[in-house]
C-alpha cells in the first residue's frame, strides 16, 4: 500500500561537489538548507542581505552584489531608535550608523566575490506580495515594523515576476558564465495575507520558475514546496504554528535535495562528516573515563585522514576538540 504521493524531481547531469562553491539567497527556507550544507561543510554563503521573500527583493539584491554596490549614509534611515535600511533585514540594524553601513558593505564585498567564484546559486522564493513606500513606490524587502500606512501591498503578476528574475538570470550569466541556478519555492505558507492570497502567491512563483526553467538549461528546479505541501500533507510536519515545516519535514526535503542535486562521490563523503559531527555535538557524562578518551583518539584519526584527503575542507575546531576535549 503506498501512503505517500510520488514527485518526480529532474536532476541535473552535472551535480553539487565538494569543489564546488554556493551561494544561496531568499526565504527563511534558503537559511534551512544553507545550514545543513554548512554543517557538511560545503563551502557557502547564504543571505548577505538576510532574509528575502519576494522576487523584487532577491534580484535586487543579486544585482547589487554584482555591481559592488557600496551603501552610503543616504541610503539609511532612523526608525524605533535604529539606523535601518529598507534592502535588508533587521539583523544588520543597529544603534550606529557606522557600524550598520560598516557590516553591511564588508557583507557586499563577500558576496561580489564568491558569487563571482560560484558554481552553483540557490533561490528560494516566498512570497509574491511586495511592499512598496508609499512616497516614492521604492520596493522594500523589509518593513521594520515600520507604520502600516507608509506601504502599499502588490501582489506581483507573473509577468512582473519573470521580467525581473530573467533580467537578472541574464545578468548573472554574463557576470559568471560557469554559474549553475537552483530554484525553490518555500513551503512555509504565509496566512496572515489569507489561505487563498497565500495559494495565489505560490502559484505565481511556481509558473514564473518554470517559464525560466523551460527557456534555460543551466536553470533547475527543486520541488520543496511540493514535497512538504503535496506529499507530506500532515499537519504533525508543522511547527506549533501550523505554518513553518518543523525537523522531520525540513530533513526530509534535504534528503530528497541529497539525492536529487548532490554527487554520489559527495554523499558518502557527507555520511563521514554528519558521524564526525555526531561526535562533535556528544556531550559525555564522564568525560575521564578510558572509553570516552579511546573515542576521542579514533575520532580524530578519522577526522584527521577526512582532512587529508579533502584540503579544502575545514575541520579545525573538530581536531581541537577531539585533541584536547573542549570546544573552540
Amino acid at each position: 500500500m503506498k501512503l505517500m504521493l510520488d514527485v518526480d524531481i529532474k536532476s541535473p547531469s552535472k551535480k553539487i561537489t565538494y569543489s564546488d562553491n554556493i551561494f544561496l539567497i531568499g526565504s527563511c527556507f534558503t537559511d534551512h538548507i544553507g545550514r545543513r550544507l554548512h554543517e557538511l561543510k560545503f563551502n557557502v554563503l547564504q543571505n548577505p542581505n538576510g532574509i528575502l521573500f519576494d522576487p523584487v527583493s532577491v534580484s535586487k539584491s543579486l544585482n547589487s552584489y554584482i555591481n559592488s554596490k557600496q551603501y552610503e549614509h543616504s541610503d539609511l534611515f532612523y526608525l524605533n531608535e535604529l539606523w535601518q535600511s529598507w534592502n535588508h533585514h533587521s539583523v544588520f540594524s543597529g544603534m550606529v550608523a557606522g557600524e550598520v553601513l560598516k557590516r553591511i558593505n564588508e557583507c557586499q564585498i563577500k558576496a561580489h566575490d564568491h558569487l563571482q567564484t560560484s558554481d552553483w546559486l540557490i533561490i528560494t522564493l516566498g512570497s509574491s506580495f511586495s511592499y512598496r513606500l508609499v512616497e516614492n513606490n521604492r520596493p522594500v524587502a523589509n518593513c521594520h515594523r515600520a507604520p502600516g500606512q507608509w506601504f502599499t501591498k502588490h501582489l506581483l503578476a507573473t509577468e512582473e515576476t519573470v521580467i525581473c528574475l530573467e533580467e537578472s538570470m541574464q545578468y548573472l550569466k554574463s557576470f559568471n558564465p560557469a554559474l549553475k541556478i537552483i530554484f525553490t519555492i518555500s513551503p512555509v505558507r504565509h496566512i496572515r495575507d489569507g489561505v487563498v492570497e497565500n495559494n495565489r502567491s505560490k502559484a505565481r512563483l511556481i509558473e514564473a520558475v518554470h517559464c525560466l526553467v523551460d527557456k534555460y538549461d543551466h536553470i533547475h528546479y527543486f520541488p520543496a514546496y511540493e514535497l512538504v505541501i503535496d506529499v507530506l500533507r500532515d499537519y504533525r510536519f508543522y511547527d506549533i504554528d501550523l505554518v513553518h515545516p518543523n525537523y522531520a519535514a525540513t530533513e526530509f526535503v534535504f534528503n530528497k535535495f541529497e539525492q536529487s542535486f548532490i554527487s554520489e562521490e559527495a554523499r558518502v563523503i557527507m555520511e563521514e562528516i554528519k558521524r564526525i559531527n555526531n561526535g562533535y555535538k556528544h556531550k559525555p557524562f564522564q568525560p575521564e573515563t578510558e572509553s570516552h578518551k579511546l573515542f576521542l583518539l579514533n575520532t580524530l584519526h578519522a577526522v584527521k585522514r577526512l582532512q587529508e584527503r579533502l584540503p579544502m575542507l575545514d575541520f579545525s575546531k573538530e581536531i581541537n576538540y577531539f585533541s584536547t576535549g573542549s570546544y573552540l
